[in-house]
């Protein structure tokens, strides 16, 4: 199977070439190769290597930079994917399009699902949920939209990777203890990909982290420790917990975005790993 892997230089997209399966014969495309935003160089690009699997991994992800440079990010979170959902169906080609919990404002107070209202907080949410609706209009409802939250990987620009750096560097850091959701490692991410590309019957929106549901603060203090585990830090630091409102910042953010993903883990016949185990393996092969 032939599959085209937008932001292929990315976290996301170098673990789906790191886990794909044998048969898979990727294409893999950065903004440098393929200009998302560019509708015939898009349509063109796609026509010509005619894959039968696009994964839209490509994004603008600077949350509080699309504050300011809105029309960048809808550029790529909107218009881009709605590029590569009309080149698909040019081909006939199926598209899986990669989205994120901040469609939702975080006030529900339980998991959201599926199928619960979208209200973003600030323009990326919005820009991200503007992507799904295009393409699921575009698909006339046969692609899938994926959305998930808080990942990381091994060479990105993460949490993961900043606190590591802090750690190493100074001898306290403050962290938000105050807004929820799930860290989820890119490889697991990027595998239930491959299994939702065997299953073409698959449309929509689902939801896929890992398990589980932490703080920032949450997550720092077990970055700390099996940084320590692994040998990545030399001392533990001081790790005080903070309230958001003590570290504003330009797009706020939700306040729990904990997604319920039981259908998808259902779905694919899946055990999911807690977000603890998903790290501790992450951080044993970091670089």
């Amino acid at each position: 199977m032939k599959v085209l892997i937008t932001g292929a230089h990315g976290q996301l997209g170098r673990e789906l070439l790191h886990t794909r399966p044998a048969e898979v014969e990727p294409v893999a495309e950065d903004a440098d190769r393929l200009d998302i935003t560019d509708r015939e160089a898009v349509r063109a690009f796609v026509e010509g290597e005619r894959p039968e699997l696009i994964v839209n991994a490509a994004a603008w992800t600077a949350v509080d930079r699309a504050e300011e440079e809105a029309e960048a990010a809808r550029a790529v979170n909107e218009a881009g994917a709605a590029h590569l959902a009309e080149a698909a169906e040019g081909i006939g080609a199926r598209l899986i399009q990669i989205s994120t919990d901040f469609v939702f404002d975080g006030v529900q107070g339980t998991p959201y699902r599926p199928e619960d209202p979208c209200r973003p907080l600030g323009v990326y949410g919005a820009t991200k949920r503007a992507g799904e609706e295009r393409v699921l209009e575009i698909s006339g409802g046969r692609a899938l939209v994926v959305r998930t939250a808080w990942v990381y990987a091994a060479g990105g620009a993460n949490f993961v990777a900043t606190m590591l750096r802090l750690m190493a560097e100074r001898d306290s850091i403050r962290v938000v203890d105050d807004q929820l959701g799930t860290p989820t490692w890119a490889r697991t991410l990027a595998e239930a990909i491959w299994k939702w590309s065997e299953r073409p019957e698959v449309a929509g929106i689902r939801h896929w982290t890992d398990a589980g549901v932490a703080s920032w603060y949450d997550f720092a203090c077990a970055i700390q420790e099996e940084g320590l585990a692994a040998g990545l830090l030399e001392r533990p630091v001081r790790i005080d917990p903070i309230p958001g409102s003590a570290w504003p910042t330009p797009a706020k953010r939700p306040a729990c975005g904990v997604l319920d993903k039981h259908r998808s883990w259902e779905e694919l016949g899946v055990s999911p790993l807690h977000w603890r185990e998903a790290l501790r393996r992450a951080l044993a092969g970091w670089a």
